[in-house]
């Protein structure tokens, strides 16, 4: 097989890369954990607000040099899920280690310069693409921030300051958490209000299970994510599957197209053609081609009678 690959023969994208953001006391980072077996990487110090029955396996990060030893040992294998908490405080510890490298990458005030935030993102994005080809999916944690734009207000993940948008370009999910009256939610869905990113077709707004009860009992299971993941995968695949009955499909309108030598068949063609099980636009493809083939042998077709007749 060479380096080129049709759609059908794409290798099907088994890990995730996502956010979850939100308001305070949502219970962002138990979402994160209903994620596959996961471990969590805690740079905020925040693991003790998560309820006990809900805690995981937890890295209590120091220094970005512990993230780096983590990801080499052998401990990290066990683990089907990183969980970043928080993703602000992840790129603070990326920040001090650059200076520390590099101290020309710090401004007077102490911030990264321009060209140090050049390499934090690359730092980022590696970060992403090393955990994914180690065959595991990552999940980002952050607070919410509030821009205006003009008189308008607009919710933005708190990572990265004016860079968090060339940060999202490298996650495959963003979903915004928010209370609703008394339910909570998250978006995958991008609008005016906030940011999001919905790659596998997620709907619009989905309410998250109530697992606590009021007087603190465990009343579900923590799997929200796991089920998220899931749902991915199986998109994922899907489309790669679709891909191939979509060459079938054009294969046979080609076919089809190529025995058509008169006006008869042409009208049987069209036929055919419209009674096929099509896929993305393989009906427009379809039509197209058997236009062109039809104006090459002077027929042209006719909307009142849905039919192929002489041009002239």
């Amino acid at each position: 097989m060479g380096l080129i690959k049709k759609p059908n023969e794409l290798t099907v994208k088994t890990t995730l890369s996502a956010l979850i953001y939100g308001q305070p006391g949502m219970g962002k980072t138990t979402l994160a954990l209903s994620a596959p077996n996961p471990v969590l990487f805690d740079y905020d110090g925040g693991i003790h607000r998560v309820n006990a029955a809900h805690r995981v396996p937890t890295v209590q990060i120091t220094s970005w040099e512990e993230t780096n030893e983590v990801l080499s040992s052998e401990e990290i294998e066990e683990f089907d899920t990183i969980v970043i908490d928080t993703a602000g405080k992840m790129l603070s510890f990326m920040d001090k280690f650059i200076i520390q490298t590099n101290p020309k990458m710090r401004k007077n005030d102490g911030t990264l310069s321009l060209q140090g935030y050049g390499v934090r993102k690359n730092m980022f994005i590696n970060f992403v693409n090393q955990v994914s080809l180690m065959g595991k999916s990552v999940i980002f944690v952050a607070h919410e921030r509030e821009e205006k734009n003009g008189d308008d207000k607009q919710i933005r993940p708190e990572i990265g300051g004016s860079s968090a948008g060339d940060l999202i370009k490298e996650l495959d999910l963003v979903g915004y958490m928010e209370a609703i009256g008394k339910d909570r939610t998250i978006s995958f869905d991008p609008c005016e209000k906030f940011y999001g990113k919905n790659t596998c077709n997620l709907p619009s707004r989905i309410k998250i299970p109530v697992i606590i009860d009021s007087s603190g009992q465990i009343t579900g299971k923590n799997d929200f994510m796991t089920n998220v993941i899931l749902t991915y995968k199986e998109y994922q695949a899907k489309q790669t599957e679709l891909s191939s009955v979509y060459d079938t499909v054009v294969d046979a309108i080609r076919d089809t197209v190529e025995q058509v030598t008169d006006l008869v068949s042409a009208n049987e063609a069209r036929t055919a053609i419209l009674n096929m099980t099509h896929v993305f636009d393989s009906k427009l493809r379809g039509s197209i081609l058997l236009n062109e083939k039809c104006k090459k042998l002077g027929l042209k077709f006719n909307k009142a009678s849905n039919l192929y007749e002489p041009a002239a």
